[in-house]
Formats: structure tokens, C-alpha cells, sequence
């Protein structure tokens, strides 16, 4: 069973009020894919879909966790794994990670209502986590960009079937829940010790220090809402 954090909330959908089922909660197919799905969600979800039509659109494209979460979660763990090293300014995320200055500066706005970093102003500043690696999770991160992971169609409205529900809506309610649940369980900390995210940190380092490296394309993504 997967530990969740009782004071991060879990969002629902309008017409999924109740529980998720106890068989979806204790299914061990769940906890067994859900990294390997998270990863194909996150990868696919970023391709164009614009030729299928809603009712061709397969399942794995219509779970969301668009940009704004992504790049969210990208750019704290990049301000955790250099942490040590004082305040850490956008400019130097946004070389590494190839994200639009513009951009980051309307996430951390955010980041920074939500008490997860905190800035320091004047020479050497920059942004610094507000609390320790181990109290702050993936999902409060996705949470704190007003962001979510939507496994329905309908986007948890309920209208996905003549403007009432679907066979499985409550299905993917329930698969959208465990995937928050999953996110709530994993903190930075946790990321920060993974041997394949040092290595991705240290190439990135020796990158930037690399002159002669090709530059980054930054990437240019649309006002936060």
C-alpha cells in the first residue's frame, strides 16, 4: 500500500465523490505498472494527437499531465539536486533544462504562494527550497501549479457519454486517484538519491561547464494560467 501524506489533498472528480473501489486500491497490477505507465503518459502525452478524433483517441493520450506539471516538477528537483550550493537563480535552471526563463519565473510565482520555495534577493540570489527535500512531494508540487492527472476524457466532469457518465468512468476516477495517491508517496528527496537522476544532473553540469557543447533549444510554452 502505498503511503500518502494525509495533509496533501487528493483531487476528485465532480461526480466521483465517493472512495475509490477496495479492489482497485488493493489491485497489485496497480502498484506493479504504474511507474512504467507514468513514464509512457508523460512521453506520449507530449505528441501531437490533433489527427484523431475524440472517440479514436486511445486511452494513454486523454491522461493529462501537461507542460505546466511536468516542468514544475523538472525545475524543483534541478533546485533540489543543487541545493547545496546556496540559492539557485532561474537563469541557471533554464540553461540546464532548457526552459524559458519567461516560463519559469510564472512557476515559481506559484511555487512560491504555495510556501514551497522561497527568494532571495541580491548578489548570488535566487530561489532556495522552503523546506526540507524529504517534506516535499511530487504531487504537492503538481498540486501547487494548479495542475492535476486526469485519467477521463470528460476531465472528471462527468458528461463523457451523452452528457452523463460513461461505462468506466469511475474506473479511470479511481486510476486517476492512485495516481495522485503514487505522486503523493515519492518526495524530492527520494528522486534526488536515484542513481539514473545523478547521472542525467552530472551530464547536464558538464554541459553547461562544456562551452564548446551545442546550446539548448529553450523551450518556449504558453502563459501559465
Amino acid at each position: 500500500m502505498i503511503s500518502v501524506d494525509p495533509a496533501i489533498p487528493i483531487r476528485s472528480c465532480s461526480r466521483c465523490s465517493s472512495p475509490p473501489h477496495p479492489a482497485m486500491i488493493r489491485a497489485p497490477f496497480l502498484r506493479v505498472i504504474l511507474t512504467k505507465v507514468l513514464g509512457l503518459i508523460v512521453d506520449l502525452n507530449t505528441r501531437e494527437s490533433h489527427t484523431c478524433s475524440h472517440s479514436e483517441t486511445p486511452w494513454y493520450l486523454s491522461m493529462r499531465l501537461t507542460t505546466k506539471g511536468r516542468y514544475a516538477v523538472t525545475a524543483m528537483l534541478d533546485l533540489a539536486l543543487h541545493a547545496q550550493t546556496g540559492p539557485v537563480s532561474l537563469a541557471d535552471i533554464s540553461e540546464r533544462q532548457g526552459i524559458s526563463l519567461s516560463y519559469l519565473e510564472q512557476l515559481f510565482a506559484k511555487l512560491r504562494r504555495s510556501n514551497l520555495v522561497s527568494s532571495v534577493r541580491g548578489p548570488g540570489g535566487g530561489y532556495q527550497l522552503s523546506r526540507e527535500m524529504q517534506g516535499i512531494q511530487v504531487a504537492q508540487v503538481i498540486d501547487a501549479v494548479n495542475e492535476s492527472v486526469d485519467a477521463t476524457k470528460c476531465q472528471g466532469l462527468g458528461d463523457c457519454h451523452a452528457g452523463d457518465t460513461c461505462l468506466t468512468h469511475h474506473l479511470w476516477c479511481d486510476l486517476s486517484l492512485q495516481i495522485h495517491e503514487f505522486l503523493s508517496g515519492i518526495s524530492l528527496a527520494d528522486l534526488v538519491t536515484r542513481r539514473e537522476v545523478q547521472e542525467v544532473a552530472q551530464r547536464q553540469d558538464q554541459r553547461r561547464c562544456n562551452t564548446k557543447a551545442p546550446r539548448l533549444d529553450k523551450i518556449e510554452a504558453s502563459a501559465v494560467e
